[in-house]
């Protein structure tokens, strides 16, 4: 059967004459009884009497006009589900990033996310490695680099920069560095495992204002960014930490504020296919409202 037929048949079974039907649908009287009298001779049924006053279905034209009344019915809901997915973001929504910045920033504001979208299933990742958003292992991901991986879209989301940073139990215990040249009498915690750094130079505290060819020694060498700032929050020693992990612990304290380590950016990435999705853009304008605002 003939969708265009059919919709056509709707209107005037709605309407009760051609004339009205085809000012609904912007189509002359002449064109509307055309399809009409097809649709009539495919079906070889009879589905409207004709009157002067106007037009009176038969009883085929009846339970045609039932199924069809039904069908158009389902088909309208079906367009306002649709348009109010577009309108209101639902769906789920996997956000892979790195451990640090996960456990510290990114989880410390999703509950404002999930209570401004409610109908998005949002779970998060935390990994050293890069999951495959090509592959679907995740939706989205902040990343410390630009993305290798060809067909993703990717967006400069903030600039870390790196600061020095201890608890004031170990400035109480051990003093506070006045001058860069005071950190070789003190206890820091670096990164391990150089080769698999995430990003380049994480060990700078070990060489600033040292003579070329010198490094300091460490008292721990942990091989993950948020290792290193739970052992600094303890009172282990000092260590070089991203700036909004310093903004995020109350029991920080940033030392020799002159001294600044090498700054990286991250970007927000996903995949070319999901370029129009409404979660993710959602998400994406979340996450720069909130460096906007001064949350890094």
């Amino acid at each position: 059967m003939d969708w265009d037929k059919l919709r056509v048949f709707h209107a005037v079974a709605e309407a009760g004459s051609f004339t009205h039907a085809g000012e609904t649908l912007h189509l002359s009287q002449s064109a509307v009884s055309r399809q009409i009298s097809s649709l009539e001779d495919s079906l070889e049924v009879q589905l409207f009497h004709r009157h002067a006053r106007g037009l009176i279905l038969t009883e085929q034209g009846e339970q045609l006009f039932r199924t069809a009344h039904e069908i158009f019915a389902k088909l309208a809901m079906a367009e306002a589900r649709i348009n109010e997915t577009r309108d209101r973001p639902q769906g789920p929504l996997r956000i892979t990033t790195t451990v640090a910045f996960g456990s510290v920033w990114l989880t410390s504001r999703i509950k404002e996310f999930i209570e401004l979208y409610p109908d998005i299933e949002v779970s998060i990742v935390l990994t050293e490695g890069e999951l495959d958003l090509s592959m679907r292992e995740a939706d989205v991901a902040i990343r410390l680099q630009p993305p290798t991986q060809a067909g993703l879209v990717q967006r400069r989301l903030m600039t870390m920069r790196s600061h020095v940073y201890a608890a004031p139990d170990y400035l109480q215990k051990h003093g506070t560095p006045m001058e860069t040249e005071d950190l070789d009498i003190h206890r820091l915690v670096i990164y391990g495992e150089v080769a698999h750094q995430p990003v380049a130079g994480l060990n700078w505290l070990l060489s600033a204002g040292e003579p070329e060819g010198h490094k300091r020694q460490a008292v721990l060498r942990v091989n993950n960014v948020y290792g290193i700032f739970r052992a600094v929050q303890s009172g282990l020693g000092i260590g070089a930490l991203p700036e909004y992990m310093g903004h995020e612990s109350e029991d920080l304290v940033e030392i020799l504020p002159e001294l600044r380590g090498p700054s990286f950016d991250t970007y927000f990435v996903y995949p070319e296919e999901l370029r129009h999705s409404k979660r993710i853009a959602v998400f994406r304008d979340f996450l720069l409202q909130k460096v906007a605002d001064g949350e890094t």
